[in-house]
């Protein structure tokens, strides 16, 4: 969940990494550090806070070089102090390093090393880390020869970064469970977290996969298994551009990223659609023999991916003949399920590096299912390791709380649904196009509910000083409400539950009072008049009603305080719409209550570590 940067080059390698520490700091923020080679040694700044701080220091400090490495961190082993940010140093002024993940053994480790009379001056796992790779290259290793044994004594999750004072001309770089991606350009080269550290300078990318190891040089990137012997990874051409990791004028990525949905469904239909039908040959080459052998389906998924998937599973159910799991990735991976040769797995995670979903993935195709991935990220593990894959094609998401891409997983998953529906043969052609034309139409209908945006603000402003919410929804609706209650919840840090409607009765209606506004989600389908009676009951207990509802229905404002209408679609199609005012409301109550609205606490954008 940290976020590293490295640079060797030509340029000033202070500027680099922080620019890139800025665009990576969703993936970590509590405190931030940077370590440069000058005139042969190495000279490390480390702050607590934002970016910001540190680069005041570093302009401060006067700090220059070109080569270096950088940090933002996410507290796991070790309080948030100055000592315990990154870079971490072996005490000897030879091995300066930066790690994303979890060392699981570092205590036993560090015993060990203490045994040997080293001296630790943090409670991180890191400092271990670089303290073990010091005493490996005392025993008369080439640092490629401790790497090689350092793998062999680490258990747990880690991206390494690492700078040896003894040579200044390269750096080096250790993957196993956590990303890291390699970044070529002419005479210079990079190593990040993520792709949007590296956009500004080059397109050209390797991901290394688990025990690889990298030698990074102006001149090049030479890769090595875990063994020592050198490997040739793909290179990839990222399609995303330096525009998309800009704010564009708008003052929170979140709030840019919710206008963008129109686009994301484009992108999404886009050579996925063919005579009025969905056409996902190309991607998925599947036999039709293979479709036909299996007889269910396992959807996993963590946060608001899984809630997309809770949506999406409604019709796979109705338009397919598979019997549905939807699991959280976390709890899948621990349960006594036994998916076989006779299920298709799905794996939903934007990033493609959440450890939860990964870890699932790999136990359900070790029993023989058929693994298909659903990602934002071309390139990333999740991508590698499926038998298939899918591309959200929303392009980069730099807020942490997910908004375009549960629009783009939403997208996704409908057409696979569609599409094994009609390769099944369980699922009528009219009515496949009926619903695939709506579906064309939908950007548009996207797009005019934002343009609206400012009539939420106006109903959020009224609601941002309640301390507690209650969003309740049916069927298709139900999984819409729990994403909203978990939009409130990340980056306004009010208190906020989701129910399915029918089971307010069953618990929750004793905490209702004048105290805690309802947001109900009820658009006009087959459900619409129980969902009518939920809101009355609360009504009868004094709390304030919020209602998302559909263009026309002038009965809804009998019933609601507030009511915010979406253009009439399919019921099947309604998340795509009801969604929407959950988000803008979501992000204008944190607004108004002077949230961290990109960063909010506590949180990081990719979870890869369990």
């Amino acid at each position: 969940m940290c976020g590293i940067v490295g640079y060797i080059g030509y340029r000033d390698a202070v500027d680099v990494i922080l620019q890139g520490l800025q665009r990576l700091e969703y993936r970590g923020y509590d405190s931030a550090g940077i370590a440069v080679c000058r005139e042969n040694e190495v000279c490390i700044l480390k702050e607590v806070g934002k970016v910001a701080e540190l680069a005041a220091r570093v302009k401060e400090e006067q700090l220059q070089g070109c080569q270096g490495i950088g940090h933002t961190r996410w507290a796991t082993h070790g309080g948030v102090t100055q000592a315990n940010a990154h870079p971490h140093t072996d005490g000897e002024k030879r091995i300066t390093l930066v790690h994303n993940g979890i060392i699981e053994n570092y205590m036993d480790l560090r015993e060990k090393l203490q045994a040997r009379g080293m001296l630790f001056a943090t409670e991180t796992d890191t400092e271990v880390v670089a303290k073990l790779l010091s005493h490996l290259l005392q025993e008369e290793n080439s640092l490629e020869e401790a790497l090689v044994l350092l793998q062999e004594n680490l258990v747990g999750s880690y991206a390494l970064v690492v700078l040896d004072a003894q040579n200044p001309e390269a750096l080096y770089a250790v993957r196993r469970g956590s990303p890291l991606v390699l970044g070529m350009g002419e005479k210079e080269a990079f190593c990040a977290s993520d792709v949007p550290a590296l956009l500004p300078y080059t397109r050209k990318v390797f991901y290394m996969e688990d025990g690889d190891m990298a030698c990074i040089r102006r001149e090049g990137i030479t890769l090595y298994d875990s063994s020592g012997k050198e490997v040739h990874r793909k290179m990839h051409t990222i399609e995303w551009d330096v525009s998309m990791v800009e704010k564009d004028g708008y003052p929170h990525f979140m709030l840019k990223e919710i206008f963008e949905q129109g686009g994301v469904l484009r992108a999404t239909l886009k050579d996925r659609i063919r005579d009025g039908r969905v056409f996902l040959d190309p991607e998925l080459q599947w036999d039709p023999e293979l479709v036909q052998s299996w007889d269910q389906l396992h959807i996993v998924a963590c946060g608001t991916s899984y809630y997309a998937s809770l949506a999406a599973a409604r019709m796979f159910e109705k338009w397919t003949n598979l019997r549905v799991l939807v699991d959280v990735a976390s709890e899948y991976r621990y349960r006594s399920i036994q998916p076989d040769r006779k299920t298709l797995a799905v794996f939903v995670s934007q990033s493609g590096e959440t450890a939860d979903t990964l870890a699932a993935q790999r136990k359900a195709r070790e029993n023989g299912a058929h693994c298909l991935g659903i990602t934002n990220v071309r390139g990333a593990t999740l991508s590698r390791e499926v038998h298939s894959i899918l591309l959200l094609k929303a392009g980069p998401e730099i807020g942490v709380a997910a908004t375009k891409t549960f629009m783009g997983q939403l997208g996704v998953l409908y057409l696979l649904a569609l599409y094994l529906g009609a390769c099944r043969g369980t699922l009528p052609e009219h009515e496949e196009r009926s619903l695939v034309e709506e579906f064309i139409q939908l950007p548009y209908r996207v797009e005019k509910v934002l343009s609206r945006g400012d009539e939420i603000a106006r109903i959020a402003k009224e609601y941002s000083g309640y301390g507690d919410f209650l969003f309740l929804g049916r069927g298709i609706s139900f999984p819409v409400a729990l994403e909203g209650a978990l939009k409130l919840k990340e980056i306004s840090y009010i208190h906020a539950e989701a129910y399915a409607a029918g089971e307010m009765k069953h618990g929750p209606i004793a905490l209702l009072d004048t105290n805690v506004p309802v947001m109900v989600i009820i658009p006009r389908d087959d459900l619409y008049e129980k969902t009518l009676s939920n809101i009355e009951e609360a009504r009868a207990r004094k709390a304030p009603i919020l209602a998302v509802g559909t263009e026309g229905d002038e009965l809804l404002e009998k019933h609601a305080r507030s009511v915010f209408y979406v253009p009439w679609t399919h019921s099947e199609l309604t998340p795509f719409l009801t969604v929407l005012p959950l988000q803008l409301f979501a992000y204008y109550v944190a607004l108004e209550r002077g949230c961290a609205i990109d960063q909010p606490r506590n949180l990081a954008k990719s979870v890869t570590v369990e």
